[in-house]
């Protein structure tokens, strides 16, 4: 697994981010460490399919989540997970990965990305598990969004 796979989507998600919630998020560490679903999480799953082959995984707590899109919404008071929230946080890895699959395509690498898929419920994760290059993002007054990129190949 190489590191230089995480950057796009580490750019992308800084960029997107950004415009979308109107927060500059800081870099944590990047590490090598075990997926584990748990409750009270939200992911949103997105396959790549090309010259690399995989998941993107974009982690988060549902408090987290509902902060994004209070943001995304011009503050508007967020209180429970519904339809609005995961669609939101949905197409957020959505624009975060289509963004990443322009920039890796302007660096010779060609990747479809699948569209999102959110998980609420470790049952429903579907995937054993695994290591991941991981990155979180620290977005202050909001809190993380884990960045974790799962290649096969």
């Amino acid at each position: 697994m190489k590191a230089e796979y995480i950057n796009p989507f580490l750019e992308s998600a800084k960029i997107v981010i950004e415009q979308v919630v109107q927060i500059r998020p800081a870099t944590g560490e990047l590490g090598l460490k075990d997926i584990k679903f748990v409750e009270n999480y939200i992911w949103i799953q997105i396959g790549l399919n090309g010259q690399m082959n995989g998941d993107i995984v974009f982690g988060l707590s549902e408090q987290v989540a509902m902060k994004m899109v209070s943001a995304m919404m011009g503050g508007y008071v967020i209180s429970e997970i519904d339809e609005i929230v995961r669609s939101a946080i949905s197409e957020l890895g959505n624009m975060i990965s289509g963004n990443a699959s322009t920039m890796l395509f302007n660096q010779g690498v060609r990747v479809d990305i699948t569209p999102p898929k959110v998980i609420q419920s470790a049952q429903s994760a579907g995937f054993t598990a695994q290591k991941a290059l991981t990155i979180p993002l620290i977005m202050d007054g909001i809190g993380e969004l884990d960045i974790q990129v799962l290649i096969a190949s």
